[in-house]
């Protein structure tokens, strides 16, 4: 599932795009019924909160995303592609062409002198290059979201009601910290609850818990609130670096295996994924099991209780 580095990064994309600008909206398998209902409109402001994205298009106009596990953009330049696939809605300049009409004024074609479009891959497989400017972008699509539906302003005030603090939108962490502080429940599963803190998934708790070298299992109300304050710290860059790279790297260059250039694919995470294989730190194997439906990762030495 995407985390709180992809969704301010569309939004970060999104707005250099498409803020200020009318946007043809359309929803060509009729999976969203209120593409019409801003089709034509100014984007006024992209909101990032979580793992929320919201288009503002007017204060009871705001489209609002959910990726949920396997929602994702599309980004194109020039004509719009033939509809393929379960798309769910389609936000275009109105320069855009479809295709087989006459070119958009603002094509960009590859070396083939076709039009060009790029498709964010799986985190893992993406190092956040991409051959597309934001500002040159034309369209983006929209598929496999959990949740695609226009809110009006009190809809979106409601949800942000429901949100704990967001790490990339600079917001007091106190109010999760007081949660924490107060709960019983293990602290690898608090740091899941959106309502704790906002847009930390299940790669970013495994990592962050084992860069604090704090057991999983804690109870919120046992970690010292130093330790909280650190990890709200330590996510902070992390979150940052992954806008940038999506594979979310988490290790330090001394524990790698190459400790200099580049990481490899395997030695982005301490545990995430890691399950039976050596700790980098203490060669310990590395655990998991399940925990609040969500497999959780760890290292017995490294984080014991």
């Amino acid at each position: 599932m995407p985390e709180g580095n992809e969704i301010h990064r569309w939004a970060e994309r999104h707005t250099k795009a498409f803020v200020g600008k009318k946007l043809h909206v359309e929803a060509p398998g009729g999976r969203f019924a209120d593409a019409d209902a801003i089709d034509g409109k100014t984007l006024k402001k992209i909101h990032a909160v979580g793992k929320h994205l919201g288009y503002e298009f007017g204060p009871d106009a705001i489209l609002h995303v959910h990726l949920g596990r396997y929602g994702d953009w599309t980004e194109g330049v020039g004509e719009l592609l033939p509809v393929k696939g379960a798309l769910r809605v389609r936000l275009s300049r109105q320069c855009a062409k479809k295709a087989g009409s006459s070119a958009s004024p603002r094509s960009a074609q590859d070396d083939n002198g076709e039009a060009s479009t790029t498709r964010h891959g799986w985190y893992s497989e993406d190092d956040g290059s991409t051959s597309l400017e934001p500002a040159d972008v034309d369209w983006i699509e929209l598929r496999g979201p959990s949740d695609c539906s226009l809110y009006d302003r009190e809809q979106w005030k409601k949800l942000l009601g429901r949100l704990g603090p967001d790490a990339l939108n600079g917001d007091d962490p106190e109010p999760a910290f007081a949660k924490i502080a107060r709960s019983k429940t293990q602290i690898a599963a608090l740091l899941m609850d959106q309502s704790v803190l906002s847009g930390i998934g299940n790669i970013y708790r495994a990592e962050l818990l084992y860069r604090a070298r704090l057991s999983p299992f804690l109870a919120g109300k046992d970690v010292p609130k130093t330790t909280v304050e650190a990890m709200w710290n330590d996510s902070i860059p992390l979150l940052k670096a992954g806008m940038v790279d999506r594979r979310i790297v988490t290790t330090l260059p001394k524990d790698r295996p190459h400790g200099e250039g580049k990481p490899l694919k395997p030695e982005v995470h301490y545990v995430y994924r890691r399950h039976g294989k050596p700790c980098w730190v203490c060669g310990t194997k590395v655990q998991r099991q399940e925990m609040a439906g969500r497999s959780l990762y760890w290292c017995p030495t490294c984080q014991a209780e």
